[in-house]
């Protein structure tokens, strides 16, 4: 360990289609960074950041973590986003043994001894969103996402929820990045041609507020057909006006607007430390969290092997903003509070079902089934 700082890597771009929310768990982790160091680093030595400049493509992300690792020579690294990025990093990290902690939602069926997974596996919130849409809404549900890995298979996992429950998927849209509004034109076109209860959204990014204003334009009721989705978060929504949030759905473990003690005061700190209006998202939430117990891991450790922080992780928790997290043991994923929320009409997400307890996660569904509505 330098005597100067104990040395990080973050690997969050402000040039990627998904910039808005990197820089919302950027910035959580820099918060918990800086709580760290406060509370006097790691035995007394400050984590000390290392971020570097991260183009748009899953090629630029490798090169970052082979520079921090290489060139930098930190210890851990913390961050990407999109499962596109998250996949070009891991071999990376493997072979230059070093953990990889990931703050984000994802499409699960996957595991590397050098990942630790903090955002929501789809028993944590496909599971749960599927559910109320098949209670609220119906068994009729049109797809429409992005062109990579996280679209295809969130959509295969959601279709066999709906098929489990007997419902069915009228019709499947895969976007490029960065599509016209003429494409996201024709998708509506297709919605009012089926007809779905539901329209269920892997868009990510700066394409996801164009879905939504496609569909305001198109004229559709959400009371009727709302789009539901896990990955609109807090930082697409401040790209949209009110009347273009309204009523749409959303599964996560946080929302901003969570009304207990521990979220208040990190929101309080987060915007006070980043202004009043910085979004601050579910992926904001896990990178916080996540920072956190690595340090208490390291803390408490014999050393910052991979053994030894493994086995101080599975001994620990924290008291996160969303409710006490700890990670499991058998998939290195972590338990988590799922969470529905539906926009209000001042376009804040307003919790309307939550667990009463921390979910243990399975990322390969292995005991969750859907039951029959």
């Amino acid at each position: 360990m330098a005597a100067d700082g104990y040395r990080i890597g973050l690997l969050f771009s402000q040039l990627s289609l998904t910039a808005d929310v990197e820089t919302s768990q950027a910035n959580a982790t820099q918060l918990a960074i800086e709580e760290v160091n406060a509370a006097g680093g790691i035995n007394g030595v400050p984590l000390e950041p290392v971020t570097l400049e991260i183009g748009f493509k899953p090629d630029d992300y490798r090169r970052a973590a082979e520079s921090l690792c290489d060139v930098e020579r930190v210890r851990a690294l913390f961050g990407t986003h999109m499962s596109s990025t998250r996949k070009a990093v891991l071999p990376v990290l493997e072979s230059r043994r070093k953990p990889l902690f990931y703050p984000t939602l994802y499409e699960g069926f996957e595991f590397s001894p050098w990942c630790f997974y903090t955002g929501a596996a789809p028993n944590q919130n496909s599971l749960q969103l599927a559910r109320h849409v098949l209670a609220h809404y119906g068994k009729r549900v049109l797809f429409v996402g992005g062109r990579y890995v996280y679209p295809y298979e969130s959509n295969r996992i959601m279709r066999d929820l709906f098929e489990q429950a007997g419902g069915e998927v009228v019709a499947e849209f895969h976007l490029p990045f960065l599509a016209s509004d003429d494409a996201f034109d024709q998708v509506m076109h297709r919605v009012r041609e089926s007809a779905p209860d539901a329209i269920y959204s892997t868009m990510v990014g700066c394409d996801t507020p164009q879905l939504y204003r496609a569909y305001r334009k198109a004229g559709f009721d959400p009371a009727r057909t709302p789009i539901v989705s896990l990955a609109t978060n807090e930082a697409d929504v401040a790209h949209l006006t009110p009347e273009q949030a309204e009523g749409h759905l959303c599964a996560a473990p946080w929302f901003d607007t969570l009304d207990t003690a521990n979220s208040r005061q990190f929101v309080t700190r987060y915007r006070a430390r980043f202004g009043e209006q910085a979004a601050i998202t579910a992926g904001a939430e896990a990178a916080y969290f996540q920072l956190h117990l690595y340090a208490n891991a390291v803390r408490h450790g014999p050393d910052d092997s991979l053994e030894a922080l493994r086995q101080m992780l599975f001994s620990i928790s924290f008291e996160a903003p969303q409710g006490k997290v700890a990670i499991d043991t058998e998939t290195q994923h972590t338990w988590l509070w799922p969470r529905v929320a539906r926009l209000n009409a001042q376009a804040h997400f307003e919790i309307i079902q939550q667990s009463t307890e921390a979910v243990r996660p399975d990322p390969w569904m292995v005991e969750h089934q859907l039951g029959c509505f």
